[in-house]
């Protein structure tokens, strides 16, 4: 199954073929509503993964203040990048620099930015 407009397929299974063994066996209207509720979730799971690997966020204490470290990734062909953000509790931005993809967010890396004054990481 393709979406349409979908460059590839949201699911390929096999089809069972007819008594002739030439023609494909029909579906009935409650195959073919199972098939794209199949496909559908299958394409929503992926999306949410992408967004998952390209969005992350991390909450740490630092600096006497409860701060979310976002890291979002922009995955362009010619010169992909990632912006790491620092948000307070309050919902004011800390303060945003823009680093390698490849930058590895987690509690210790959230923590070490945070408490240097937010200076720019050293490229990893």
């Amino acid at each position: 199954m393709t979406k349409d407009g979908a460059v590839e397929p949201a699911l390929v299974g096999p089809w069972t073929m007819g008594r002739d063994k030439k023609n494909p066996k029909p579906l009935d209207g409650n195959a073919f509503n199972t098939l794209v509720k199949t496909a559908s979730e299958f394409v929503r799971r992926s999306e949410q993964q992408l967004h998952a690997s390209l969005h992350q966020s991390i909450a740490v204490t630092a600096r006497d203040a409860r701060i979310t470290v976002s890291l979002d990734i922009v995955p362009d062909e010619d010169n992909p990048y990632a912006t790491l953000s620092a948000v307070d509790d309050g919902g004011e931005s800390l303060a945003q620099a823009r680093v390698a993809p490849s930058f590895k967010l987690n509690r210790s890396s959230a923590v070490a930015w945070a408490e240097g004054e937010f200076a720019k990481p050293a490229a990893r």
